[in-house]
């Protein structure tokens, strides 16, 4: 499995962006998608996670109602839509991928494969 992530930038507190994750070497509709991001000097923390149908999904504390997660199976790709920016939010953002359900990734943390991150900054 492949994962490519992209959509990061640089945007002002409150601003807006579209992440992306793109993909390949497995079916996608087989596998739990998630986000997470890691802030400098910070451990890694959970985002978000979608099931494989995207009947389901999770959200961490701190991002619900600002970010939403989706999942386009027939493109294999995997959204986070993050609105209403704050300076927190400033990390790299990774996706990563689980076979299966959406349990080990939204309660764990655990994911199989992981991609390589995209930067987001949030100015105040």
């Amino acid at each position: 499995v492949q994962l490519q992530a992209c959509g990061g930038g640089l945007v002002q507190a409150g601003g807006s962006l579209r992440l992306s994750c793109a993909f390949s070497g497995r079916r996608f509709s087989d596998y739990a998608m998630g986000w997470f991001r890691q802030a400098p000097g910070k451990e890694r923390e959970f985002v978000s996670a979608i099931s494989w149908g995207g009947g389901s999904t999770y959200y961490a504390d701190s991002v619900k109602g600002r970010f939403t997660i989706s999942r386009d199976n027939a493109k294999n790709t995997m959204s986070l839509q993050v609105d209403s920016l704050k300076p927190e939010d400033t990390a790299i953002y990774y996706c990563a991928a689980h076979l299966g359900g959406i349990g080990p990734i939204a309660t764990s943390g655990n994911a199989a494969y992981w991609g390589r991150g995209t930067q987001v900054t949030v100015s105040s």
